[in-house]
């Protein structure tokens, strides 16, 4: 009997372990599904929430938003997170193939789970050793769109061990669910659109930009091993920070790209001694690249049109297509930055040493930096730290701190005290240029400044000063309104308005400080040689609220005080204005409002809107081919303050032209037109008390003019670009004056137009 229990006893442990083996499997086929269900209706709140299936047939990650040139060059992008999107088609075959090796081999073997990764990553976990290894790039994609590591969590996300097999439950269903929405090449492409690679570039086509200057479909095997190298650690194996980690991590992925036969053993062996080239290496941001202040300036007006159209700037991936040409900005970039470069020099030396803001009498300002210090967000905040007046204040303001400061020869590694940095750059001189297709009415330059990362003042919209002499052609335009003539003559002589104050008169110098030498010469030689009494003349008879009407038509939107001295441009205006303007004069009298987006697209290319800029007939045809006229004595007639140019610009070439100085030479302007391009050149202080101490020196004509000229003589060596030489378009019908003053004589004038009755005919002189 004992023998016959002890041969039964093994029997029912061999049923009891059978029993329980078949339990474990019921549960298991039965459990596993249910917990699968669990999680991904949350169960209780237990594991967080999971996607919907409409989330993930259209899944959704920060887009940067595009700035594009009219000849189809990225300006920029307005990002939270710098990513812009690529397809499957756009990435190079050694991409895709280093990709796989280093990250998921089996990835077109499986649909979203590797189970023989999946079997090491749950050992780990159960061994409470987890160290990954189980993510598919389906199910990173998964982790990267729905963020499963960081959001939605459920209450078993504080347990330990748990968490993390929660998570990668999460991960699996979300990356079926993938597999089963979108073809594999598709899941890659998203899989590298989501990626940081570290150094502001998010997405494979934004680090392909950053560090090699190249798009994905480019790249070789040797940089596609660097960047997915970069996706173990962003900066633990940056090339730029960590360069030797970055190399041995890089070989290490171009390993696996020859155990997986893409590469040969020489080729390895090659491609491991090759040094990382970073010469086109440059991290995007907002302070790089062209056009930093126009991206600045229409920023807030992009923001304000996606608020109102349903779309976020920052994220909904959105084409801006611009009328900026890429190529143009550069060349007015580089003409700012070289002039400017040798002027400084000069206002440096002129002053030696010397502060330069000075008062109406040429003196000092006294305790200028501290009221220009109590102006700045830095002494707000100590203000709010210390409370007003506290000496603790005063302190800071004189304590030296190692900074970065900008120089024309580069940044430089410098030791100043708040007060003092504001005292360097107050130093510098400033610029704005724009350029103005005036017959489209496309902008296709905008330089604000002269360093967008240190001085944030946009000098061509934003900023507005006195134009001073370029205001004239708008009263010399008036009076062409007004049915005189180009060659009719006026004497150089004092001209007195009366006005109210005291003195109850004010009688204009000119520019040498003289009221006149009784010279007769023609209204086109006095606009040409920018003479005031000849302007002051002409203001006199036509009356200063006709030259505001014609102005404000032209383009002006500044408000004009309808006074004497508006012949003199004491009134501030933009730079945008002015440009605009005169642009009115080429383009046959129609005024083009400038502009500079022509369509907004979104991420899927779908247009959203298309722009066409506001046109009107502003003057007659013979009002601005006599004004462009006038605008070419600059250059042709004998003391025309525009025959500086370079001739290689004035042969075979019909050009327009004003220069423009206010009172102290602290502003100094130049505009040119020719048939197809007007562009505008404002050089000054920060500050109208900052200039040149002698009008001389701080001319239009030494500031202003010479960075038109530069920019001209590269846009017309450029054959690409298509501009070309010739003479302005005449209107339907000829002239109806006489233009060659050489022919022309008083009696002419007198019977031509005394019966207009619009002067009085005892100040013609």
């Amino acid at each position: 009997m004992d023998l016959i229990n002890k041969l039964k006893a093994p029997s029912r442990k061999i049923k009891w372990l059978i029993r329980t083996l078949w339990i474990i499997s019921f549960l298991a086929l039965v459990g596993f599904p249910l917990y699968i269900f669990s999680v991904s209706i949350d169960l209780g709140g237990l594991y967080g929430g999971m996607p919907s299936l409409k989330s993930l047939e259209n899944p959704e990650n920060d887009l940067s938003s595009e700035l594009i040139s009219s000849d189809g060059v990225s300006l920029g992008r307005y990002y939270r997170f710098n990513r812009s999107q690529v397809t499957y088609d756009d990435l190079s075959e050694e991409l895709v193939n280093t990709l796989l090796a280093s990250e998921d081999h089996r990835f077109y073997e499986h649909s979203g789970i590797d189970l023989k990764g999946l079997l090491r990553a749950v050992t780990g976990v159960l061994t409470f050793q987890y160290a990954g290894g189980g993510s598919t790039i389906t199910m990173q994609l998964a982790e990267n769109l729905f963020k499963t590591m960081s959001e939605n969590e459920g209450a078993l996300y504080r347990v330990p061990g748990i968490r993390q097999v929660v998570i990668k439950t999460k991960e699996w269903i979300i990356a079926a669910r993938l597999e089963q929405n979108f073809t594999k090449k598709e899941i890659m492409a998203m899989y590298l659109n989501t990626v940081s690679f570290g150094s502001n570039a998010y997405g494979i086509k934004t680090a392909t930009e950053t560090f090699f200057g190249k798009p994905p479909s480019e790249l070789n095997y040797q940089e596609s091993a660097v960047l997915i190298g970069l996706l173990q650690g962003t900066t633990a194996f940056s090339p730029v920070y960590n360069y030797d980690r970055s190399i041995k991590k890089r070989n290490q992925v171009l390993g696996k790209i020859y155990r997986h036969d893409h590469i040969n053993r020489t080729e390895l062996d090659s491609l491991r001694e090759s040094p990382i080239d970073l010469s086109e290496y440059g991290v995007a941001n907002h302070n790089t690249g062209l056009a930093t202040y126009f991206r600045s300036m229409i920023r807030f007006e992009l923001i304000s049109w996606a608020r109102n159209h349903g779309y976020d700037l920052y994220e909904d991936g959105l084409k801006i297509y611009t009328t900026i040409d890429s190529r143009m900005q550069k060349y007015a970039e580089e003409a700012v930055t070289s002039h400017m470069t040798e002027l400084q020099k000069v206002f440096n030396d002129h002053w030696n040493g010397k502060n330069p803001w000075r008062d109406l009498e040429g003196k000092e300002i006294p305790n200028f930096l501290q009221s220009r210090f109590k102006n700045t967000p830095h002494y707000k905040k100590l203000v709010a730290k210390y409370g007003k007046d506290n000496d603790s204040i005063k302190i800071v303001m004189n304590t030296p701190k190692n900074i970065k400061v900008f120089s024309w020869e580069g940044e430089i590694d410098t030791v100043l005290s708040p007060l003092d940095s504001i005292k360097y750059y107050k130093n510098f001189l400033q610029a704005g240029m724009m350029t103005m297709d005036p017959h489209t009415g496309h902008i296709k330059t905008w330089v604000g400044g002269i360093e967008h990362k240190y001085f944030k003042y946009d000098h061509v919209r934003q900023g507005k000063r006195q134009p001073g002499s370029t205001f004239k052609p708008f009263v010399y335009g008036t009076a062409i309104e007004n049915g005189y003539p180009p060659c009719y003559e006026v004497a150089d002589a004092m001209v007195t308005f009366q006005v109210p104050g005291d003195p109850p008169t004010w009688s204009p110098a000119n520019a040498n400080g003289k009221y006149g030498t009784g010279e007769k010469m023609t209204i086109r030689q006095g606009m040409a040689r920018s003479v005031n009494t000849i302007t002051a003349h002409l203001m006199q008879v036509i009356e200063p609220r006709n030259v505001v009407d014609f102005a404000h038509r032209v383009g002006i939107d500044s408000d004009l005080e309808a006074v004497p001295s508006l012949c003199l441009g004491v009134n501030d205006v933009s730079l945008f204005e002015l440009v605009g303007a005169y642009s009115t004069f080429a383009n046959m009298g129609i005024h083009t409002q400038p502009y500079y987006i022509t369509r907004i697209e979104d991420k899927n290319g779908n247009v959203l809107q298309n722009f066409v800029p506001k046109t009107k007939q502003a003057i007659s045809q013979q009002t601005a081919y006599k004004m462009l006229y006038m605008l070419r004595g600059g250059i042709e007639e004998t003391g025309g303050t525009s025959r500086g140019l370079s001739m290689e610009l004035k042969i075979d070439n019909e050009i327009g032209g004003k220069t423009g100085t206010t009172n102290n030479a602290s502003d100094g302007w130049y505009v040119g037109v020719t048939k197809d391009l007007v562009s505008g050149v404002w050089v000054g202080g920060d500050e109208r008390s900052i200039h040149f101490r002698n009008w001389g020196m701080g001319s239009g004509a030494r500031t202003a003019r010479p960075i038109w000229d530069i920019f001209m003589r590269n846009i017309y060596s450029d054959e690409e670009l298509g501009f070309t030489k010739g003479k302005f378009q005449q209107p339907q019908g000829g002239i109806d004056v006489t233009l060659d003053c050489s022919e022309y004589t008083k009696t002419e004038a007198d019977s031509l137009y005394v019966e207009e009755d619009l002067w009085d005919p005892a100040n013609i002189q």
